[in-house]
């Protein structure tokens, strides 16, 4: 090594022994045992060392070489291990007289992958194209969480009660709670689900319809596996949650968007376009994104299209607890006389994001099949923490919680409307709405709502663009932001973040000819 002026400048090492000499880089970034493993597999497999020939001791090689004696030493492990040499006590270490992938057979007639060949790399169809969707990990990664959609008031979750049954638990535990559990979910969690389900929700279900999963996109995950042939039709809300449809997509299913309204979805849009679909997807509580609630004429009509083409329903219930214009709207599930309806719940958007747990109240005739398709999909969801949810409902801090939250948010709610008129009266309109826990604000003018929704991000704001719900390019652009995440100083200081960001993605006005212009 020498330096002359600069910095330290390392020689490159050469190996003489049995093969070619190779070259190993001290300054490339894969570390120099694994290049000197490179080397010495490589010439076994291509014969330039022999079956049963000897290779030089550790120590010796690594006199030659200038290596340290642990980086040889780590390359003829690696070697030994994957079988290409092996040592014999008091004899030194040799190539092995059968190398494993010399021993791959042939197949005849099968042509040679040309070099850098990635076809067996490739991904399916399917999954390139949900790579390519929307990503929701941004969604972590802003600092202060300000308007991210579907978020709850972390502030304001009863961490101490949360702590306190956790304990109780975990110090209580036996090692049958540590073991394998029931895939259906701890029987007194769907106990408290179907209680509650009934009596806030109007559903008509019973503790052995309930399926404990891990979130709700879990559950419509397993619903499209287990109901969905490929090539089936499948309605989903124009504008919709776009992560149900990467779901539906993945099952191998065609989406078919059918456009909703100001009372929901548009059944007659769905029967002419696709009579004989399979299931169709919806959010008749609070639609996600826009917040209105299904009409009851449009619910009557779904639970008949159902009934008549032998389809089924997925209703997922998006921040249906939250409403601030009286009680909750009873469920779709609970009018649906012949049982076509798949209630899809979560616990994230009223405990906390991270819990990842949620349920589905299926038909009965469904759940031995959705619970043996669980069993072999993830197995279970955490007994401990499905333990401490139901003590959390059975001890009633749940519904507590859940009164709390609904007056929180109705404040916060106002106060977003409130600085969004102070702030941003020239960039959006938000239409009325009395329930959920995000609003969506369209654009006065033409812009890119991708853009925007990038922009703010970068400003520290985090918010999802209208356009990512879209099936196809369509529809007022706009922002979907979550209002219950932030208390009013954090809002109010987001706002005006938000509107410095986006402000000047406005498309310019067109100008007005002077009339002291001269005419051409």
């Amino acid at each position: 090594m020498h330096r002359e002026g600069g910095p330290l400048v390392m020689p490159r090492r050469s190996i003489s022994f049995h093969f070619p000499s190779p070259t190993l880089d001290p300054a490339a970034a894969e570390p120099l045992h694994r290049q000197l493993y490179d080397e010495v597999r490589r010439a076994i497999l291509t014969g330039q060392m022999a079956a049963g020939s000897r290779l030089p001791a550790s120590r010796k090689l690594a006199t030659r070489t200038r290596l340290s004696r642990n980086t040889v030493l780590a390359a003829y492990d690696q070697l030994i291990a994957e079988g290409f040499i092996e040592g014999r006590s008091g004899s030194g270490t040799f190539v092995a007289r059968a190398v494993p992938e010399a021993l791959v057979p042939q197949v005849p007639g099968l042509p040679p992958r040309p070099p850098g060949d990635s076809a067996k790399r490739a991904l399916s169809k399917s999954t390139q194209r949900f790579c390519e969707s929307v990503s929701l990990r941004h969604m972590a990664r802003v600092e202060g969480e300000a308007f991210n959609p579907g978020l709850p008031a972390l502030d304001h979750f009863p961490m101490d009660i949360w702590r306190r049954l956790s304990d109780r638990r975990l110090r209580n535990a036996s090692p049958r709670m540590l073991a394998y559990d029931d895939p259906q979910g701890h029987l007194p969690l769907r106990e408290a689900i179907a209680s509650h389900m009934v009596d806030t929700r109007g559903a008509r279900c019973t503790a052995e319809q309930v399926i404990i999963v891990s979130g709700s996109q879990n559950a419509i995950d397993l619903a499209a596996r287990v109901l969905l042939d490929p090539g089936d039709e499948v309605w989903i809300e124009e504008p919709g949650y776009f992560a149900a449809r990467i779901a539906f997509e993945m099952a191998g299913a065609r989406v078919v968007p059918v456009p909703v309204d100001d009372e929901g979805l548009i059944v007659g849009e769905g029967v002419s376009t696709a009579p004989d679909a399979r299931m169709a997807y919806v959010t008749p509580s609070h639609h996600n994104p826009t917040c209105v609630t299904m009409s009851l004429p449009r619910r009557m009509a779904l639970l008949q299209w159902a009934e008549q083409a032998g389809g089924w329903i997925i209703e997922d219930d998006n921040a249906s607890e939250f409403h601030y214009d009286g009680h909750p709207h009873a469920v779709l599930q609970g009018i649906d006389k012949h049982e076509r309806t798949l209630y899809v719940g979560s616990f994230s958007k009223v405990l906390f994001a991270s819990l990842r747990l949620g349920f589905i109240v299926a038909p009965r005739d469904l759940v031995p099949a959705l619970v043996r398709a669980r069993e072999f999909i993830d197995r279970q969801s955490p007994g401990w923490q499905q333990a401490v949810v139901a003590d959390f409902m059975h001890e009633g801090h749940y519904s507590r919680h859940l009164r709390r939250m609904r007056g929180l948010y109705a404040t916060r709610l106002s106060h977003f409307r409130s600085i969004a008129a102070r702030f941003a009266s020239d960039l959006f309109e938000l239409p009325q709405r009395h329930g959920g826990m995000s609003h969506v604000a369209y654009f006065l003018a033409p812009m890119d709502d991708c853009a925007a929704a990038e922009a703010a991000y970068k400003a520290g704001v985090c918010c999802t663009p209208l356009s990512h719900y879209h099936s196809r390019p369509q529809g007022r652009p706009g922002l979907v932001l979550g209002f219950t995440c932030a208390d009013a100083e954090r809002a109010t200081l987001a706002m005006q973040k938000l509107v410095a960001a986006v402000r000047p993605l406005r498309p310019l006005p067109p100008l007005v000819p002077s009339p002291f212009d001269p005419v051409e």
